[in-house]
């Protein structure tokens, strides 16, 4: 009895639905949009603000029915969707009440959209992009500060990233492409925690890179690891990697005295 009584409840809900969304009422469609909406039944309420929204022509009712129907993706989880539709509100309403939300919320629905740094990172960029947008356009907002911290995080995830590939590059042996991974990794994020080990693995790969050329290059390439080896002395002198580091620049000058000698004959 009770299984049949959960039916008929069910199919009654589902035939009230049905009732409203091929009603062409749409006052009632909108009406029983927000209160779908009011309910947590995002789903509904989206299929019913999609059956309207194109009657609607400005004003305030626009705005609110705009706003809510780009909500509905955000409560179920389609942040692309809903990053596109708040974006597409800040930009079409742009005196709108609603617009700074809007705005944050497109930046946030793509933060949340980031991956693992080991992933394309994409949705990482336009977040931050999106994120010093909000910021720009809003300055003396609340939410500035809050934007900081998600750039501070996504800005992290992207140097893992960066760090991870150059990495990559020296454990593959390709000494080149670790060293400008590396020493692209520095110019973007100059105040990175990983700074002293970044250096160190530059030195490190530049020897070996000069170590694995033909004889003609190597006078230059030694040159540029001894170069390498002293701006990391310079900067991290107790380090823990001091003492290799002047080895390697030892042998890097022994190495290209040697090649130099070599190409004299």
């Amino acid at each position: 009895m009770f299984l049949l009584l959960l039916f008929l409840g069910l199919w009654a809900c589902k035939s009230e639905f049905e009732r409203i969304r091929v009603s062409n009422d749409p006052d009632l469609i909108l009406k029983k949009a927000y209160e779908y909406y009011e309910k947590g039944e995002y789903l509904r309420s989206q299929s019913l603000f999609d059956l309207v929204l194109n009657t609607l022509r400005g004003g305030k009712e626009a705005e609110k029915a705009y706003f809510h129907h780009a909500y509905t993706y955000y409560h179920l989880k389609q942040y692309l969707l809903a990053a596109y539709y708040f974006k597409n509100f800040a930009n079409t309403f742009t005196t709108s009440s609603y617009r700074e939300e809007a705005a944050f919320m497109s930046a946030y629905a793509n933060y949340l959209m980031s991956p693992s740094y080991r992933l394309d990172q994409n949705s990482t960029r336009q977040a931050i992009e999106d994120f010093q947008l909000f910021a720009n356009l809003f300055p003396q907002s609340k939410r500035v500060q809050e934007c900081n911290k998600y750039i501070d995080i996504l800005r992290r995830k992207l140097e893992q990233k960066a760090f991870a590939e150059g990495e990559l590059y020296f454990n593959l042996r390709q000494y080149r492409s670790s060293v400008i991974s590396f020493e692209n990794l520095l110019r973007d994020y100059p105040e990175s925690s990983d700074v002293e080990r970044v250096r160190y693995l530059i030195a490190k790969a530049s020897l070996l890179l000069s170590q694995n050329s033909i004889l003609d290059k190597k006078p230059e390439r030694y040159q540029e690891t001894i170069l390498r080896c002293d701006d990391f002395l310079e900067k991290h002198p107790s380090s823990k990697y001091s003492r290799e580091v002047r080895q390697m620049r030892q042998e890097a000058e022994r190495e290209m005295r040697a090649a130099k000698k070599q190409l004299q004959t």
